[in-house]
């Protein structure tokens, strides 16, 4: 009777090993940060043809408050994507990875701040308080001004996911589960994305900034999505 009570708790301790092990692996998680990027990527692509200017916006609104929704949703999924990046180098340094998560944070935070004034063309130049108010002119010209704050909101953003992408690429060159070259990447990536703490400059270069950056992040997608990680180095840097 002993012997059979002490082969079921055998098999129950291996069962809670066994579940342990499904539970913390990181690999999941990897895929599922792919997945998440994958659809960041898919939606952030969606935004590039939003109206940029008064005119276009009131000519074309039911499409401008689509890709405004469309932005909305690719910037959740940056949240979420930050989140599960804090988790899966949480081994590697936790600090550091509580450090870029507050800046991944942020970004996103000053962007949905910006995202308001994005909307506040229709409300000046749909408004008839306004229009009472104001000449057509100012009305344009007071529609670009809230534009153009959203558009400085976005670069304030950058500048914060630049520091979002120099830590996470440090994480990934010191991880040791993932390759390095990918932190390589990112940290290029991160660098370059720093010229828009002077956006005149940064405009002038924007392909030679963006493209970088396109590269890094899509490397780094399609290997968690593909690849995954090294779980046994992982679970290594884990203490599992």
């Amino acid at each position: 009777m002993d012997a059979a009570r002490d082969g079921s708790n055998v098999t129950i301790g291996m069962g809670q090993v066994t579940d342990r092990i499904a539970v913390t692996s990181p690999q999941p998680r990897a895929r599922i940060i792919g997945v998440v990027y994958l659809l960041y990527f898919l939606f952030a692509l969606a935004t590039l043809f939003t109206p940029s200017t008064p005119k276009d916006i009131t000519a074309h609104e039911v499409l401008f408050r689509l890709e405004f929704a469309v932005g909305l949703i690719s910037l959740g999924l940056y949240v979420a994507l930050t989140v599960l990046f804090y988790k899966l180098f949480r081994p590697v340094n936790r600090s550091l990875a509580l450090l870029a998560a507050f800046f991944g944070l942020m970004g996103c935070a000053v962007q949905a701040f910006g995202s308001v004034f994005q909307l506040g063309p229709l409300v000046v130049l749909q408004g008839s308080q306004y229009k009472s108010a104001f000449n057509a002119d100012q009305l344009q010209s007071l529609a670009q001004m809230l534009l153009d704050l959203s558009a400085q909101a976005g670069y304030v953003g950058i500048v914060f996911f630049a520091v979002f992408d120099i830590a996470i690429g440090y994480l990934i060159f010191r991880s040791t589960f993932l390759p390095r070259i990918l932190g390589l990447l990112m940290v290029i990536a991160g660098l370059l994305w720093l010229i828009f703490l002077a956006p005149p400059i940064a405009n002038h270069v924007l392909v030679l900034v963006e493209l970088p950056g396109f590269i890094a992040e899509l490397a780094l997608m399609l290997w968690l999505l593909v690849r995954g990680v090294n779980v046994p180095r992982w679970t290594e840097l884990a203490g599992t």
